[in-house]
């Protein structure tokens, strides 16, 4: 990989992981680390462009029906691709199916852009993890195999202690704080090639004392209550928190900040 490259332009793509959440702007948009990497790019190259294809919920057979097709259009740089762990986390889950649907998506990008990015998602420690963690490292393993065959460029979050900090993850255990998507920002970053600005991102964060039994326990019943809850009902129904939405940067057009 080239040191301190000129990148023109990135596409992302995936789920709410890419979208940004839960790194919250004042004006309620998400930003999240595909912005921030976009911004460190863009300030090094003059009319750098960006387009933000993710939209939260999607699961892979969503990714690439509705976003791998437009991003492959764009014919950018660099496109990031980060999807599949969705459908781990669903009751019932076809891992062969997404291993081909995953294949297909960079069968389709690698020759659209000159640096396609997979990533391995970083896992919040917890009990949520360890039950899902042989789909996951599944999930994993197969990025690995298809960035060995295509080229493909892989950030290693989830082998990262920082990120497995539940410290980096909002109140809903789901999607990463401003810290935790500053740091896959600077992980992303230095994938590409760039000098680093945080060598340290991987380093667990300082320790801190424990909350106690009764914080943890009214912490975790707020989690029940205003996610946990909502989550089950949205997979009994075949919701998702995505439907309806549009993707936050529908066009390759000249990065300027957070999205208005």
């Amino acid at each position: 990989m080239q040191t301190n490259p000129t990148h023109t332009s990135l596409v992302a793509i995936g789920d709410s992981f890419t979208e940004g959440m839960s790194d919250l702007l004042p004006d309620g948009t998400y930003r999240g680390w595909a912005d921030l990497l976009a911004g460190r790019m863009a300030a090094r190259t003059p009319g750098f462009r960006y387009a933000n294809l993710a939209v939260r919920g999607k699961l892979i057979a969503q990714i690439v029906e509705e976003q791998v097709g437009p991003a492959a259009a764009m014919q950018p740089d660099v496109i990031t691709l980060v999807g599949g762990l969705n459908d781990t986390l669903r009751p019932k889950c076809d891992m062969g199916r997404v291993r081909a649907l995953l294949e297909e998506a960079v069968e389709r990008l690698t020759p659209a852009c000159k640096h396609l990015v997979l990533m391995r998602s970083p896992g919040r420690q917890g009990p949520v993890l360890e039950r899902f963690r042989p789909r996951m490292e599944e999930l994993f393993a197969c990025v690995d195999d298809l960035a060995a065959r295509h080229g493909a460029l892989v950030v290693d979050l989830y082998g990262a202690p920082s990120l497995g900090d539940p410290r980096a993850w909002d109140v809903d255990r789901l999607h990463l704080t401003d810290e935790g998507h500053r740091r896959v920002a600077e992980a992303v970053w230095q994938t590409l090639g760039y000098e680093p600005e945080d060598p340290e991102w991987r380093t667990p964060m300082p320790p801190t004392p424990p909350p106690n039994w009764t914080a943890r326990r009214v912490e975790d019943a707020r989690f029940t209550r205003q996610y946990l809850l909502p989550w089950i009902g949205r997979r009994l129904t075949g919701r998702s928190s995505g439907d309806g939405l549009s993707p936050k940067r529908p066009d390759l057009l000249p990065y300027k900040g957070p999205a208005a």
